[in-house]
């Protein structure tokens, strides 16, 4: 069997629609990166107020670096969990509202077995599951 699928992502979580001669199954994965927020370092301080003076760490952008590597190392994680349940597909339609597709499709590249697939990608708004159901359905002309 080699299903076509379709991946609706963004960093929060992915819909993966799987269409085969059984029918079309669908998967919903959380991301545990969830949204990207804007590092502050004044963050820490329940009034808003940071010190005055920026420490060594502030200064040189560590604890932002840091903040930024974890949150990519999530991402890399939740990409490599995407794939995992994707299989060997004939056939890949990634979509999606920002630059989670664009990421899940250069990730896709590090896999020997998945970087010589057919994937296309497009951009789309949020959309629910049956919107993402049948953006599936009609990008690869299934009836069911």
């Amino acid at each position: 069997m080699n299903p076509k699928v379709g991946i609706w992502i963004d960093h929060e979580k992915a819909v993966i629609v799987t269409a085969s001669l059984e029918g079309v199954t669908v998967k919903t994965l959380e991301s545990e990166a969830g949204p990207h927020a804007r590092y502050s370092a004044r963050s820490a301080y329940p009034n808003g107020d940071g010190p005055q003076t920026a420490t060594g760490e502030e200064k040189s952008g560590r604890g932002e670096k840091k903040y930024e590597n974890r949150y990519n190392e999530q991402l890399q994680r939740y990409y490599d969990k995407v794939i995992r349940q994707i299989g060997h597909p004939l056939a890949l339609f990634i979509f999606g509202p920002g630059e989670a597709k664009l990421q899940l499709q250069e990730r896709l590249g590090h896999s020997k077995v998945l970087s010589e697939h057919l994937v296309d990608v497009d951009t789309t708004d949020k959309l629910t599951d049956p919107q993402i159901v049948a953006k599936v359905k009609e990008h690869y002309g299934v009836d069911r």
